[in-house]
């Protein structure tokens, strides 16, 4: 059984805010002007002549003639044009409405979409989780027809849970033929401003008829100072602990907790997992092979990092209970559609040009488990 966990930061596309905005404040002046000339009832001559000079600034102009919406590459906005090639610079009888409205996501390059494929095609787990998902169409769309032209079968099984902040960073299973998904629980492990962060809780049969239990979770970075952030994580962290040792006490020997926590081991926000439950990081595992940074940082270790030679700050855990980790047969990490900013450098696809047709990134993380 190979279990694998990958961050992948949206499949086609991404909510606004977790996007770095590249509009300048001229822009942001310009589309807040024609926003107010947009909704008045009437505009003078001035007005709608400063309409046409703000549609050129915005590049409206370069919009085809035709009477249907356009999504523009530019702000994130949708430009609506009017009914038979209308030019008015607002709404009638003939057009109905004529403006723009602002669009909540943003597109995904196919490159970066298709080098997610890879990465997942590569190791071809039986269990696959996955963190910040868009929604349930999206992954199927993905499932069934971007994986496969990596030569990798669609999973048989998908299900995805929604978060509860509204920025599509939902939590994602997938499983191959002959594993199925008995039950699915969900917890409130705290959060900020009464936006509780959700672990979730799978149990799940093999085809040799093992029963799993699976913690799966995305601690998201919130917006407030370092201090407070670490006291929400840690007091997240501290409820996984408490539900790992309740399934342990239960008889439930076989537990696996996966997901990002956005900070290093060596954290103090960690602690109640590391050092307070008998859990076992598949980074300290015989097994776990990566290929390592070229150059001298090969022989390097950084601070936080996965291991020497893996120089890339670990975010992201595959931790098992001991009946399953003395069952670790190979396990690894796969960095491959991840965009080395800096050094180190490390081995990548060849379709990885740039930072924004990477993958994502996050590595996936993986372990194979005799059953």
């Amino acid at each position: 059984m190979k279990i694998a966990t990958f961050n992948i930061q949206n499949l086609f596309h991404w909510d606004k805010s977790l996007v770095e905005q590249p509009i300048g404040k001229c822009i942001t002046d310009w589309i807040q002007e024609l926003d107010m000339l947009m909704r008045k009832s009437g505009n003078s001559l001035s007005e709608q002549e400063r309409i046409r000079e703000l549609s050129f600034l915005l590049g409206f102009e370069k919009t085809t003639p035709l009477p249907y919406a356009v999504m523009r590459r530019k702000a994130g906005l949708l430009y609506m044009k009017g009914i038979h090639h209308s030019t008015e610079s607002r709404a009638g009888h003939l057009t109905n409405w004529n403006g723009w409205i602002e669009l909540q996501t943003k597109p995904i390059l196919p490159t970066a979409t298709d080098n997610k494929a890879r990465v997942i095609a590569d190791i071809n787990a039986d269990i696959l989780l996955l963190q910040e998902v868009e929604d349930r169409a999206s992954l199927e769309e993905f499932n069934q027809i971007v994986l496969p032209k990596f030569n990798c079968k669609p999973y048989n099984h998908t299900f995805v849970i929604q978060s509860n902040d509204m920025k599509g960073l939902e939590i994602a299973i997938l499983l191959r033929e002959g594993y199925t998904l008995q039950t699915i629980k969900t917890h409130l492990i705290g959060g900020y401003n009464d936006l509780f962060q959700q672990l979730v809780e799978y149990e799940i049969i093999t085809p040799s008829s093992e029963e799993i239990h699976i913690l799966a979770t995305n601690l998201v970075k919130q917006n407030v100072d370092l201090e407070v952030a670490h006291t929400i994580r840690k007091s997240q962290v501290e409820n996984i602990a408490r539900i790992y040792k309740e399934l342990i006490a239960q008889g439930k020997s076989k537990v696996i907790i996966a997901g990002t926590f956005n900070t290093p081991s060596y954290c103090d926000s960690l602690t109640p997992l590391f050092q307070n439950t008998d859990v076992k990081d598949i980074t300290k595992h015989f097994s776990f092979e990566v290929v390592t940074d070229e150059g001298d940082d090969a022989t390097y270790y950084r601070l936080g990092a996965y291991r020497k030679g893996v120089n890339i700050r670990q975010k992201d855990y595959l931790l098992f209970s001991p009946a399953l980790f003395e069952k670790m047969q190979d396990s690894g990490l796969n960095r491959k559609a991840m965009w080395p900013k800096n050094k180190p450098q490390w081995s990548i696809y060849k379709e990885v040009t740039g930072k924004y047709n990477a993958g994502s990134e996050h590595p996936l993380v993986w372990g194979e488990i005799s059953t």
